[in-house]
């Protein structure tokens, strides 16, 4: 007999093995494995009660807490699908992605409530709106919240035979830049399989301790909900990100590892508030997201004490793709290991990966010709909700298109140069605003640092660099242009740097290099296809 491939069986397993291990620490809540599993029960008879259907999309508006941690298996075991939304969207596309999704309960965290307000009657399929805290006082929400909902229900626990394990779990919505978000389809097979593959890959042991600093919603967020609950173990959860407050539940709760992008590993580096804990329990950190630096890998280990490395993935993908620690057999000695460990990386198990040229021809494994990595397993999605179309040009061939360009090099290491929106094409020659900013970064005196390209009347375009300095450090234009100069080609390095005191950025940290752009093509004859205004629903 076949079991079905389903996150819900994690969940079933750590019940069973781990009963009075902490399962989740979220403010002042602490909740064992069979207290989390009695709350996943009742939130799927609760749902029930309320007259959710298999394949219903349930949809929750929420920072990371233990309700929306309790919903990646509760909404399961009901039989619907999980929408979880990001918090750091506009209403447009808030009611959007609802509208589009057909999304039928919406739990909403208090602070969000007025915004969901302001949308509320232009999403005509969500019929219950249910506050996730505090006492309900608008006439439109549910007369009883999360708490009281689970209170009040009668536990269900699916049968886990009866489940398709192709049939959709998880619905997680693009960003959206020149069309409306899709809908990443997510299957309880992919599920599955990808939190083992993680597992596998990062060699995660069992009763692990994980700071939740990225945001569920997010695709190097969500993963962590699956595999850490598989092992057994904890998960510690916190609002939003805030170094003072990373830096004191690493010590109090025995962090082991945490995911971070970019800016939130400088910010943790560069806060003083860092010598004041004891951060001996962490052993493992990984930068995804955006491309790190070499010489934020040295700075994380070196100031945090523990092993840092990049790790790279997408929505459509589960997320995880490939990691770039060091493979056994091989030596990387000094600045050569931070510079292997700031690289994509190679495949985890249960993944293929490749870098092919437009005709989907594979390029040379030589770590210099540059193609688009295309991915194929266990965690690739289903689909793109309800765009067939869609689905089927980036599925192509039985490969996922990513859009990341990159090398691939004879040990099987990728190393992403750019989008392919991001290349800098100057006088014919392709040029990486990735690869500048890591060598940007390496300057002593720069705390942040996009490149974009600005239009050049002889070379078409060239690249210019925006910077924002660490706090009380000084650099010239000409200072920072020899500098990357020393380490580059000189036809790659910025023809213009400029100082500013922040860089637009997304909810997790990446930049915004398109509202980077804008300034500077406005009322240009050409226009990169990729500065269109995207188009939002009502």
């Amino acid at each position: 007999m076949n079991i079905p491939l389903t996150p819900l069986r994690f969940l079933r397993y750590a019940e069973q093995q781990y009963p009075r291990r902490t399962a989740v620490v979220c403010n002042q809540d602490r909740f064992t494995y069979a207290q989390f599993g009695d709350r996943v029960g009742r939130l799927a008879g609760a749902l029930r009660q309320a007259g959710v259907q298999p394949g219903d999309r349930v949809a929750f508006l929420s920072t990371n807490c233990h309700r929306l941690l309790e919903a990646y298996y509760g909404v399961l075991e009901a039989g619907a699908v999980l929408l979880p939304l990001n918090i750091r969207l506009a209403p447009g596309e808030l009611s959007y992605i609802l509208n589009d999704s057909g999304a039928t309960i919406l739990f909403v965290e208090k602070q969000f409530l007025g915004m969901v307000d302001s949308f509320r009657k232009d999403i005509p399929s969500v019929k219950m709106f249910v506050q996730l805290e505090g006492d309900p006082e608008a006439p439109w929400l549910s007369s009883q919240n999360y708490e009281n909902l689970l209170e009040s229900a009668t536990p269900f626990r699916a049968d886990i035979a009866s489940i398709d394990e192709n049939s959709l779990a998880e619905l997680f919505y693009t960003s959206g830049t020149s069309a409306n978000p899709k809908g990443v389809m997510l299957t309880h097979r992919n599920i599955y399989l990808h939190a083992q593959n993680v597992c596998l890959g990062f060699n995660i042991e069992n009763g692990a301790v994980e700071l939740h600093t990225i945001p569920l919603f997010h695709a190097n967020g969500w993963g962590v909900a699956h595999f850490l609950t598989l092992l057994g173990g904890k998960h510690v959860m916190m609002q939003r990100f805030e170094t003072k407050e990373v830096f004191r539940l690493i010590e109090k709760e025995g962090v082991h590892s945490c995911s971070l992008v970019p800016i939130m590993a400088t910010a943790l580096v560069n806060c003083p508030e860092r010598t004041k804990h004891n951060l001996s329990s962490l052993q493992r950190v990984v930068i995804g997201g955006a491309a790190s630096s070499p010489t934020l890998i040295r700075e994380v280990e070196e100031k945090l004490g523990c092993e840092c490395y990049s790790g790279y993935g997408l929505t459509e993908t589960s997320p995880s793709l490939s990691i770039s620690r060091m493979k056994a057999g091989l030596v990387w000695d000094g600045q050569q290991r931070y510079i292997g460990q700031a690289m994509t990386g190679y495949a985890f198990p249960g993944t293929e990966l490749r870098v092919v040229d437009p005709n989907d021809n594979d390029v040379p494994h030589d770590g210099q010709t540059i193609g688009e990595i295309v991915a194929r397993s266990d965690g690739v999605m289903e689909g793109y909700w309800q765009q067939p179309g869609a689905s089927a040009e980036v599925l192509r061939g039985g490969w996922f298109h990513t859009g990341d360009m990159a090398t691939l090099n004879n040990e099987g290491y990728l190393l992403i140069v750019d989008r392919k929106k991001d290349i800098i094409v100057s006088g014919g020659e392709n040029i990486s605003s990735l690869e500048l900013e890591k060598a940007i970064l390496a300057h002593p005196a720069v705390l942040e640092a996009g490149v974009i390209p600005v239009p050049d009347e002889k070379w078409g375009e060239v690249p210019k660099a925006l910077v924002v300095l660490k706090p009380n450090a000084t650099a010239t234009e000409t200072e920072l242009i020899e500098f990357c100069r020393s380490q580059l080609a000189h036809y790659k390095c910025p023809r213009s740097f400029e100082f500013v005191p922040s860089l637009p950025k997304t909810g997790t940290g990446k930049i915004l290099k398109k509202d980077l752009r804008r300034k500077y093509w406005q009322g240009k004859d050409t226009i990169r296809p990729d500065f269109a205004e995207p188009k939002r629903g009502s």
